[in-house]
């Protein structure tokens, strides 16, 4: 019998992780209060408006908009920010999806630009070379609520007269250079599912400070007049929307549930950040003095990092060339749930690789509207094709949670195995 719990010794930790979300009877009653009301959507209702303000000022914008995800989010501040059928947008090739697939669903093609390696951000240093005369916007992703270098981006986007969408997916309570993620570019759009860091089950939201463009987001959110709110913004509305139907738009708004779940929520969070930003901190100082693992790159212009992922790079040194897969299962089994995350990037899945028959007519990826042919099976990100294959590893936001035994526990996890790799091999 050895000593790794995989080989069948005791493992480093039984005890349950925090659970997520933390729920309490302030919820409860949140969404009993509305419940018992009968005004569960936002026409009528009190409680989306309340949210919206709310999570605005939390993060430092003048306007925030309900809708029904963060997918939503995306592509309602795209059609706001007039992106469209010609128009390319500059996305990085690690994250999920919908980062990517919302520049398609408005009729643009997404453009892939390589990620740091240090910090799983998009590289600032290569975004130049994919600028276009076509190019409209670039989506920096803030990956696990680690901020990305955002005064070079906002920078080169001056330069070229490009938006700045911000994907904060991540990044509820996270900081750059002490202001809100999201709240920085043009718009921010967040993701409110049941694993963010602030959660209602499925929701999203879109930060703005442009009165113009968030009165363009209620339109493309939702056709009906009901849902707008605030007189700054509603004066940017075009003339007559209230009688007639001004954009094609559909239904995506929040409803009354949700909001009042996430009022509820957000009461909780700033406490929930400090111990998340706490905690991750901490264990990222303890991968440091471990050889084989490494934590990303901290510069300075990050004042908190939210760790909806506590990303960090397994190099191998010391674990006699172990490869990552057998030595996360090897976590795994002593009580860490780690996941070796994105097992490709984004443009290496079907719906870009086989963009003929994923995509309607194959638009707007083929057909020659844009008098070229995009064949992203051409496309390569040696970095994130690299980080995917070989070095990733994440640890969830629920970790964080808790305790700074729980973070030595994931430590002596990893040293655990490192001492006894042989059993292993």
């Amino acid at each position: 019998m050895g000593k790794l719990a995989m080989t069948g010794g005791t493992p480093v930790r039984a005890k349950p992780w925090p659970a997520w979300p933390e729920v309490d009877e302030r919820d409860v009653a949140a969404v009993a209060e509305v419940v018992r009301s009968g005004k569960w959507s936002r026409l009528g209702g009190t409680k989306c408006r309340q949210f919206e303000q709310a999570f605005a000022k939390y993060q430092g914008a003048k306007y925030g908009l309900g809708v029904s995800s963060g997918t939503a989010a995306l592509e309602i501040a795209l059609r706001a920010m007039k992106v469209g059928p010609g128009d390319e947008v500059i996305v990085p090739p690690y994250t999920f999806m919908a980062t990517a697939t919302a520049v398609l669903q408005v009729g643009a093609l997404p453009i892939f630009v390589d990620i740091d390696p240090e910090t799983y951000n998009i590289n600032p240093d290569l975004i130049e070379g994919s600028i276009t005369e076509r190019t409209r916007a670039i989506i920096p992703v803030h990956f696990g609520g680690l901020a990305c270098d955002m005064d070079r981006i906002l920078a080169i986007a001056r330069k070229h007269d490009l938006l700045v969408l911000e994907d904060a997916a991540h990044a509820h309570g996270a900081r750059w250079k002490d202001k809100g993620l999201g709240t920085i570019g043009d718009a921010g759009a967040f993701s409110l599912m049941t694993g963010k860091n602030l959660a209602a089950g499925e929701a999203g939201i879109i930060l703005t400070d442009s009165a113009e463009l968030m009165g363009w987001c209620v339109l493309y959110h939702d056709f009906w007049r009901g849902a707008v709110r605030a007189d700054a913004v509603e004066s940017e509305l075009p003339e007559g929307w209230s009688v007639r139907f001004p954009v094609l738009a559909g239904n995506d708004r929040m409803n009354e549930i949700e909001a009042a779940l996430l009022l509820s929520q957000l009461e909780k969070l700033e406490e929930q950040t400090q111990r998340r930003a706490a905690n991750g901190d901490y264990l990222n100082g303890l991968l440091a003095q471990i050889e084989g693992v490494r934590p990303l790159r901290r510069d300075s212009y990050v004042t908190r990092n939210s760790y909806h992922l506590l990303v960090f790079q397994y190099t191998g040194e010391g674990f006699k060339g172990l490869p990552r897969e057998k030595f996360a299962a090897a976590l795994q089994a002593e009580g860490i749930p780690v996941s070796t995350g994105y097992q490709r990037p984004v443009y290496q899945h079907p719906v870009f690789l086989e963009a003929q028959t994923a995509l309607p007519k194959g638009f707007p990826v083929k057909g020659g509207y844009y008098g070229r042919e995009i064949d992203y099976k051409e496309v390569h990100c040696p970095q994130a094709e690299r980080l995917c294959q070989q070095e990733t590893l994440w640890l969830g936001q629920n970790l964080f949670l808790g305790t700074r035994a729980d973070m030595d526990d994931i430590a002596e996890a990893i040293a655990k195995v490192k001492r006894h790799v042989d059993e292993l091999l």
